[in-house]
């Protein structure tokens, strides 16, 4: 989701929940996101996602982004949105996550602790590396759109 502020594009990212990522912030932020079910539409499968990690249902004009890989080898399909939304209502699902390792005690963790909006500068810095190229190739249309 991407908004305009005094003519300047923001995007809104979303931070990982969980002990490991508790004290970390550049390169750990990214787009709302998640795995399909089955044969299900990859459109369908981002709708669904950003409503599980931010309690919000997205709805319009959706552009579809060039497909990235991440460093693990997953391809991740995006669509980009243009909207508004208030973080502080942001609202994650959650998963069981055994805590510390082999403690056998569980937490039930939220896959998302919050989410921000940033300008292209600070979200190129937040940003996982591998999804830099989707917030660049929005950003081009944004400016080539914009005239």
């Amino acid at each position: 989701m991407y908004r305009m502020k005094e003519g300047e594009p923001e995007f809104l990212l979303v931070h990982p929940g969980g002990p490991f990522y508790k004290n970390k912030d550049l390169g750990v932020w990214s787009v709302p996101k998640g795995e399909g079910d089955g044969d299900e539409d990859p459109l369908a499968t981002a709708i669904r996602e950003f409503e599980e990690e931010t309690g919000l249902r997205p709805e319009g004009d959706f552009k579809e982004l060039q497909p990235i890989i991440q460093k693990g080898g997953k391809k991740v399909f995006c669509w980009a949105l243009s909207g508004d939304f208030d973080v502080e209502k942001q609202v994650s699902n959650t998963f069981p996550l055994e805590w510390p390792p082999k403690s056998g005690k569980m937490l039930d963790v939220p896959e998302i602790d919050r989410a921000e909006w940033f300008r292209l500068e600070a979200a190129k810095l937040r940003i996982k590396e591998k999804q830099i190229p989707l917030l660049e190739e929005l950003n081009g249309w944004l400016q080539k759109n914009s005239n």
